[in-house]
């Protein structure tokens, strides 16, 4: 049998509404202040949390692309949920829904309604700034995956911040050639709100490189070979107190496309 004939079926996805509620027919959880927050899960056996990024999804990042199957496949259970004001969760409007790491928040509060214990935890750009952070708020997964990020990525968040920031404020009238074309079109592709996402820009807040040595479970810092939109994954390696380095095919929007992808992750939390 191949991985594809493996590939198991994810539940259905939907999509949010104005009020910032997702719309019936997919499981929900509540994070931060109540916000109903989408679910995917692929797979039977050992959990794993995926977290995507910016401007992203699940469906996206992990399931288009076969990652969220090949994990499965080597015996996993993907618990992957759509980011606050992403994919299928709720996007609300209210200032009030989005206080400093409102992320880490929503992912705490995933933490404890799956009730996980012993767990690995997997990010991608934002979803690895998430993922770092919510480390050192003090979750414990067994193995931490940090693709698609470098040390500036986490310490130097602010100047990418801006740059998003000036994205979603010349949403619509950025032409070929400036900078900020290629993240406005991809927000175009994935309906982005372009509100909420600029309420939840604002939960962000650097990391500083010392923090990073309270790091200390096996990390994997893992990125492709032409990414460095978030930086040097070596100096974010060399951070860390257990790191290794790994390298895939790809730019930062490519690499997520790439089988490289999930073989490295199967390899990683398989060992």
């Amino acid at each position: 049998m191949t991985s594809k004939d493996k590939e198991p079926t994810p539940r259905p996805l939907f999509l949010p509404n104005a009020s910032g509620s997702p719309q019936a027919g997919g499981e929900t959880y509540s994070g931060f202040g109540g916000a109903q927050l989408a679910l995917h899960r692929i797979g039977e056996g050992r959990p794993v949390i995926l977290l995507h990024g910016l401007f992203s999804s699940t469906e996206m990042n992990w399931i288009k692309f076969g990652t969220a199957a090949q994990l499965a496949a080597a015996g996993f259970e993907c618990l992957m949920p759509d980011l606050r004001a992403h994919g299928a969760s709720a996007a609300p409007h209210d200032p009030a829904a989005y206080p400093p790491d409102v992320l880490v928040r929503d992912l705490e509060a995933l933490v404890a309604h799956l009730k996980l214990t012993d767990y690995d935890l997997v990010g991608f750009s934002l979803g690895s700034r998430t993922a770092a952070r919510g480390v050192l708020a003090g979750l414990r997964p067994r193995r931490l995956v940090l693709a698609g990020m470098g040390l500036e990525g986490l310490a130097g968040w602010q100047k990418r911040n801006a740059f998003f920031r000036d994205v979603i404020d010349r949403f619509g009238t950025i032409r070929p050639g400036d900078p900020a074309y290629l993240s406005q079109q991809f927000m175009k592709t994935m309906r982005t709100d372009p509100v909420a996402s600029r309420l939840l820009l604002g939960t962000m807040a650097d990391t500083q490189p010392a923090a990073l040595a309270a790091i200390t479970m096996p990390t994997l810092i893992l990125c492709g070979a032409d990414d460095n939109d978030n930086g040097s994954a070596d100096r974010l390696a060399e951070a860390l107190p257990s790191a290794s380095r790994a390298t895939i095919p790809g730019t930062h929007m490519s690499s997520v496309t790439k089988p490289e992808l999930g073989a490295a992750l199967v390899e990683f939390l398989a060992g």
